[in-house]
């Protein structure tokens, strides 16, 4: 499941991060800030209507990752990849 489809709430753990092209700087800066492989992120909330961003929080640290970004993010929610 991509970060960007998990339920508010959800608590999920990374499986990995795609990137959307060779050298993707985006997704490279995604893992450069904690997303890697095994790490447990919460989707805290998601802007009006369901819409961008999303307020994700990897340990005590909150960010605001557009939908796009966070569609990079693949992972797993409830045991559900």
């Amino acid at each position: 499941m991509r970060l960007s489809d998990a339920p508010k709430g959800a608590h999920a753990v990374v499986q990995t991060v795609t990137d959307a092209h060779p050298a993707d700087p985006i997704a490279q800066r995604l893992r450069d800030l904690g997303f890697v492989s095994g790490e447990p992120v919460r989707l805290v909330a998601r802007g009006p209507l369901g819409g961008d961003p999303l307020l994700i929080q990897i340990g005590s640290t909150r960010f605001a990752l557009r939908k796009t970004e966070a569609a990079r993010v693949d992972v797993s929610v409830d045991g559900v990849a």
